[in-house]
Parts: structure tokens; sequence; C-alpha cells
């Protein structure tokens, strides 16, 4: 929900707090080095870092703002996460080291965790698990993970909600939208970063976050999605059991997909497991448009048999069919190095203004992806690669896109987890392959026909709703409206003889 006035007001004085732990720090020297914020705010972080800058602290800017919202509890630890997507705002080097918060917190005592499980089974432990261990396998800010047996004899992991977490979150993300319209309103400029937007999204992730029926949703559309592919299992969620804030789903024993000396220990094939990760990652993004958003290490096991095993569904990301059309044509026009399509692309996007040369924009392209076309992930930096991106999207005045903020951060983990895993392997010669199918699949003229239709279709069931809405204006705006009928009209025929020509 947006903050109310009043709730902007309580929620700015919390800013001295909060500048006091990200002075303490050295998060504000890093803040004053911004080049899209005012001079006037540059020079006064600047000052500031001078003043309060503790002497233990780090140099790392990725680093530094970690521990500072470590500090500032649950909420700030999510949106530092969410923040891990916006490069472009807060630069590729603290994005990367953000992409890899450890979203650690003390745990909650045992009799909290009991009280809660049989708070919402509505029956005593006993009537509902073996075994349920006292000591969480992981806490972290929204919820801690137990591992238990169940009366039939299965292993599960028990996810319980933090107590009081909805109310604490509530605070934080009133404050998150007050300062995104306070940074919008000092500095003009950073309006095409669309920081509202980023706050939005956040508060739309940490809700479902905070409904763990929605993670068991998630985990279930994505076993859906991927139950015919090979090498990959989805854990089966206990529907029957899990509620809003508890989620017992099945207990993995696998290898983390970064532990490569136990992987080959154990015998498994490390290229054909980025093979098999890199396939998956492809089939959620271009074939599915859902996709696990938050894959760092720790949430991708292998298991015995060799299978992919990722857990933790709170975030997922969606792509339209638009948007996945526009990656694919994208990603082949980078392969073939086409720049002159890539900037065509953009521009078909909306993403360029009308005064920018497609020459220009192409060769700026050219000169940031040539240099790294073919080379294997060990010997290319994505931090450089995304600084000099986006370099190039301040230039341009590129707008955001907020729906592939998501797919930013998980393609940021992907890389770190595959260059952990195989750095010599080349991602170029394995995505020409899948890009080339599924444009040849999906993004042929019967595929975008189909799309076209479907639009078309929900275009026209608006159509009567749409035409009472303009009977019943006032009169004094009856005239324009009827000037308008003619052009909807139209619109409906050319809707069904399209419609009929396909039928």
């Amino acid at each position: 929900m947006r903050p109310s006035l009043w709730h902007t007001v309580l929620a700015l004085f919390r800013l001295p707090a909060i500048a006091w732990h990200l002075g303490r720090a050295g998060v504000l020297g890093h803040v004053g080095r911004i080049t899209l914020l005012p001079n006037w705010m540059q020079r006064c972080c600047l000052f500031l870092d001078k003043l309060v800058r503790s002497r233990t602290a780090t140099k790392d800017a990725g680093s530094a703002l970690a521990d500072a919202l470590l500090r500032l509890g649950p909420g700030f630890v999510k949106f530092g996460q969410a923040l891990s997507t916006r490069a472009d705002l807060i630069g590729p080097e603290m994005s990367l080291s953000l992409s890899q918060l450890q979203d650690r917190l003390p745990a909650f005592h045992s009799s909290v965790a009991h009280r809660l499980v049989e708070s919402e089974t509505d029956a005593p432990m006993a009537e509902t698990f073996d075994e349920f261990a006292s000591e969480p396998v992981a806490a972290a800010s929204i919820a801690q993970v137990h591992r238990a047996r169940l009366c039939d004899g299965r292993e599960v992991a028990v996810k319980l909600l933090r107590p009081n977490i909805e109310r604490r979150m509530r605070a934080d993300t009133l404050l998150f939208f007050a300062l995104a319209n306070i940074m919008e309103w000092v500095a003009p400029g950073l309006r095409r970063l669309k920081l509202v937007t980023a706050v939005e999204q956040f508060v739309e992730i940490s809700d479902i976050e905070l409904d763990l029926r929605m993670e068991a949703a998630a985990a279930g559309r994505l076993a859906d999605n991927l139950r015919d592919d090979e090498g990959i299992h989805v854990p089966w969620v206990d529907l029957d059991r899990s509620t809003s804030r508890m989620l017992i789903i099945e207990w993995i024993d696998g290898i983390r997909i970064d532990d490569v000396p136990a992987l080959k220990a154990a015998g498994h094939d490390i290229h054909h497991l980025t093979e098999a990760a890199a396939n998956s990652f492809f089939n959620q993004v271009f074939r599915d448009g859902f996709f696990h958003a938050d894959m760092h290490p720790g949430n991708i096991f292998i298991a015995p048999d060799g299978q992919l095993v990722p857990i933790d569904f709170g975030i997922m990301g969606h792509l339209d069919f638009t948007d996945r059309l526009f990656l694919a044509r994208l990603l082949m026009a980078m392969l073939d190095r086409d720049y002159d399509m890539v900037a065509k692309l953009h521009m078909n996007a909306g993403m360029l203004g009308e005064d920018v040369s497609l020459h220009r924009f192409a060769q700026s392209v050219r000169a940031v992806a040539d240099p790294v076309m073919g080379k294997t992930i060990g010997d290319v930096s994505l931090g450089t690669v995304l600084g000099q991106i986006f370099q190039l999207s301040t230039r341009f005045e590129i707008e955001v896109q907020p729906q592939f903020n998501l797919l930013q951060k998980t393609m940021m983990m992907a890389e770190g987890v595959a260059r952990q895993l195989n750095p010599h392997a080349d991602m170029w010669s394995l995505s020409r392959p899948l890009a080339m199918q599924w444009m040849g699949d999906q993004a042929g003229l019967t595929k975008r026909a189909e799309t076209f239709l479907e639009d078309a279709m929900l275009v026209a069931s608006r159509l009567p709703r749409i035409l009472k809405e303009l009977e019943e204006r006032p009169h004094q705006t009856h005239q324009n409206s009827n000037k308008n009928l003619p052009i909807l009209l139209s619109t409906l025929a050319l809707i069904i003889a399209i419609v009929s020509f396909f039928t």
C-alpha cells in the first residue's frame, strides 16, 4: 500500500538512525560517487562520510552496504536483496555483492516454533510429526526452517514465518515508499530509474513471501512446467498441512552446486551439470516465462542421481510472451553480432528516444560486446560488462524496464554459480542451439498469430464494457464519445474478420 502523508512523516523520523548506520558502515562515501545524484547531495554524502565513518568500515561498497542492512533489520535485508537487481542505480560491483547477501538472522526459540506448528495444525505436535528438530537448519529475516519427519514416514522441511514479521515489514515498506518519492523529487534525474516502481515490485515480492501458500503454489507451477524435463526435480509440497504461515515441503539430501570437490568426489559429471543447468534456466525463462529468481548456490542442490534440485520458491520471476520474444531476438542478434538489429530492437521496443542515432548506438553496443563474444565464462567479468552496459543506458537515456529487473538479478546469480561450477564453459555455444530451437518452435508466424488472436479476443471481450462506459458519460462529452465510436466499431469488425479468417 502507498503511504499517507502521516505515514511518510512518521517514516522520516527513522532517517537519522538509518543514516547513522549507513554512515558508520561507510556506505555514504560510496553513495556520494553516484553521478545521477545532484552535486549538492553528493557533496553532503561525502562530508557526512568523513564525519561518521567507522575506522573498521570496509572499503568494498557491497560489503559495507550489506553490513549496514544487517544491522537495520529484516526489511532492509530483503530490500538489499531486491536492490541487487538495480545495477543501473548502485553500480555492478555493489549489485553483485548484494546478490550474494546472506539472509541470516538469529533463530527464534524452539518453543516458539512448537507453538507455531500446533497453532497452524490445530493439533498436538505428535499428531503431525514423528520427529521435529529443535534447532533450525536455516534462520532468515522472514522465516526459519526445521527438519522433521511426518507420521507417515516422509522426511520434510518445515518453514515457519517469524512472529510479527508482517507488522515489521509493513513499517519498512512505508519507509521505502517515502524515500523513493523524496529521491525522485530532490533528484529529477533519477525518475527514469523508476524508483517508486522498484519499491512496488519489492512490496509485491514481499507480500508473496509473507504468505507461504504462494510459495507452495509457485513450487507446484514450476513442478508442472518441468515435469517432462530431464535432469531436474522440484520438491513436492504437502498441500494438506501447509498454511499461510507454515510450509511443509520435501526434504532434500544433496550437494550444493558450488561444492565442486564434493561433486567430483561423488562422481558427478561437471560438464553435464553445466549443460543441464543452462537448459533448465533457458526453458524456465523462454519456454515457460516463469523462473526461479533466487538462484544463489544455497538454493540449488545436486541429488545423488545427478538431478538438479532447486529449493526456496519465495521469489519467482514472470515474463510475458512479448518480453520473451524481445529477449530471444536480442540474444540471436547478439550471437550473430548483428548490432544494427540490436539497435532496431531497442528502438522498436520504445526504449530509445526518437533523436537517438541508431548507427551510434549500434557502434557503442559493438564496442562493449565484441571483446567478450565467444569467450568462456571464466574469461569474462560480468561486473565489468554490466558497468559498460549501464554507462550506455545512461548516455542514451534508455528507460529502465522493470519487468527485466528480476531476470537481471537471476542472471548475475547464475553467472556466479556457473563461474564456480565450470569456469571453462562457453555459454555462447550453449545458448545458441537453445535460442534457435525456441525461435523456431515458439517465435514463428503461427505462434505469433495465436498470441495476437488471444490479445484480440481479450479486447473484444472488453468492448461491451467500454461501449457502456462511453454511453454513461455526461452529456457534455457525448459528442466526443460519438467521434470515437466508429473507430471502436471498426476495430471490432477487424477483430471479427481476423478471427473468422483463422478459424
